[in-house]
């Protein structure tokens, strides 16, 4: 029996002669990953694992700027983004607050209650209010999130600031301000700012320098402007989608770039290919000298006059030309002139051609890439539903919702929530909304509160077979009021059964029946009815 010598620290394992020999590359494949680079599909290919922070900073600009080209000038894209928006925030993302009653020490009606005024007041007093939500004074707070989301595609990043600043006649002096961002500068001084991005010992961010135009100048002037105030609340709000070790955000359609520039190129040179096909050319096939061709080009005047003018036949042709291509009128010229070859002499014509059989199909594949970086289905984005069928559009609605539940969870919710907490904290203050010990209550139960934002339900091919699924599941006791809520995208449970209980009441003051299924059709009754009628 054989004893396994111990390893030291540091040291490794002697080898033994029962060890196996590792073989060579060049003796034949063996087992490995990439078949030990033997494969001539590899050769070549050898890039280089890096920090994303270096390979975003190294990519940033150009790709933004190239994003930003291919949705100003391809409409393909402008309209697909504006697709993705209205998938995603339609007419604006929704605020759903839900309080944890017990660490409130409330019961579950009051702090429903409570989390229904303060969504109530955020959307009837500030978030639809140009005047008091946005610094500009343009925009709704649904719009902003539009314009956030629409901007996100080219640079990959959202940038906006919780500003303030009160107004005559504003309630409120909570603003949003929406940055543009190229304007986040690209300083780098390693290790702790990356693009412009400050950050601590921990790589949390901790301030962002940014370009701010002079007014009165018109230079460009570098500031540093903090990430958060001195009580913790946002001032500056970042949101991107990356991997661990990125600090600024990359377009969506940076792998999509390439076959971008490649649809256009293809559709410019099949639009050029058809215009050239109406442009043709003739050739003459003769053995006869060349002077004699000429001549059979001539009509009889046109020889007389050459003769007469001691022109050679090249120079006649030559005059014949540019008096053809002075004329206005374009005419092939007198019946029969070229009946007059000699024998053995051929007239062609040629016209350019091409075969447009592979442009659909190479056009399409490119448009379905292009499209799934932009999170939508070829149908969707294209409005082509041409051999589609139900299940089809069904399952593929299925799967790319959840690229729409998302962006809205991770791109606008995040931009959505410092702005709505800012307005809430004010709102609080001001008494608006009550809050046991007021700010400070509410700031040490913060945790307690959860934000999520809604919006418009899944599109659905079939609305009816929908229902009936979620029919059949209720019936099976396997769903609930509140998940076909959530699915249909009209908002908390509880507030349909408020709803539902105010039309109850209206229905019972004017004496109108309770709603309910509709009653089973019945032939010989409405045979009946209809008898009647007559």
């Amino acid at each position: 029996m054989s004893i396994v010598p111990r390893i030291k620290q540091g040291g490794v394992l002697p080898a033994t002669s029962g060890d196996r020999p590792r073989p060579k590359a060049s003796s034949g494949w063996w087992p490995g990953y990439m078949r030990g680079e033997a494969s001539p599909v590899f050769r070549g290919w050898n890039p280089m694992p890096r920090d994303p922070a270096d390979t975003v900073r190294s990519a940033w600009t150009r790709a933004a700027g190239r994003a930003l080209d291919i949705i100003h000038n391809s409409g393909w894209i402008s309209g697909a983004i504006d697709q993705a928006v209205a998938n995603t925030v339609g007419t604006g993302l929704r605020p759903r607050l839900t309080l944890d009653a017990e660490v409130m020490g409330w019961d579950e009606d009051q702090a429903t209650d409570w989390c229904a005024r303060a969504e109530a007041r955020f959307l009837n007093l500030w978030a639809t209010n140009p005047y008091e939500c946005d610094i500009e004074g343009r925009r709704t707070f649904a719009q902003m999130q539009a314009a956030a989301f629409r901007s996100w595609f080219g640079p990959g990043e959202i940038v906006s600031e919780c500003a303030w600043k009160r107004r005559p006649g504003g309630a409120y002096g909570s603003k949003v301000r929406l940055i543009p961002a190229h304007r986040l500068s690209q300083r780098t001084a390693y290790p702790r700012l990356v693009q412009g991005v400050q950050m601590d010992e921990d790589w949390m961010p901790t301030s962002y320098w940014f370009w701010r135009r002079n007014t009165p100048t018109g230079t460009e002037q570098e500031i540093e402007v903090e990430a958060r105030d001195r009580y913790g609340r946002p001032r500056i709000v970042h949101v991107f989608d990356g991997v661990p070790g990125q600090y600024r955000g990359i377009s969506p359609l940076v792998a999509a770039l390439a076959t971008a520039r490649r649809f256009d190129q293809l559709t410019e040179s099949k639009l050029t290919a058809n215009l050239i096909q109406a442009v043709f050319a003739a050739t003459i096939k003769s053995d006869e000298p060349t002077e004699e061709i000429l001549k059979g080009l001539l009509t009889p005047q046109e020889q007389a006059r050459m003769a007469s003018d001691g022109m050679s036949a090249f120079d006649a042709w030559a005059a014949m030309n540019e008096g053809w291509y002075k004329s206005t009128n374009i005419d092939l010229g007198i019946n029969g002139r070229f009946a007059h070859l000699f024998p053995g002499q051929e007239l062609e014509f040629h016209s350019a051609s091409q075969s447009s059989a592979d442009f659909k199909d190479l056009a399409l594949f490119l448009l379905r890439e292009i499209l799934r970086c932009l999170g939508l289905t070829y149908e969707s984005g294209t409005g082509d539903y041409s051999g589609a069928t139900y299940s089809s559009v069904r399952m593929a609605t299925s799967e790319i919702f959840q690229i729409t539940l998302y962006r809205r969870e991770n791109i606008v919710g995040p931009f959505s929530t410092p702005h709505f907490l800012a307005w809430l904290e004010e709102d609080i203050e001001r008494g608006g909304t009550p809050f046991p010990d007021g700010v400070a209550g509410f700031l040490a139960k913060r945790p307690a509160l959860t934000l999520r934002w809604t919006g418009t339900p899944k599109p659905e091919a079939d609305n009816l077979k929908t229902a009936k699924t979620w029919q059949t599941y209720r019936d099976m006791g396997v769903a609930t009021d509140e998940a076909i809520c959530a699915d249909q995208g009209l908002g908390d449970v509880h507030d349909v059964y408020k709803q539902r209980a105010r039309e109850m009441r209206l229905r019972a003051k004017y004496g109108l029946p309770e709603n309910g299924p509709a009653p089973t059709p019945d032939p010989v009754a409405d045979k009946l009815v209809v008898q009647e009628d007559n």
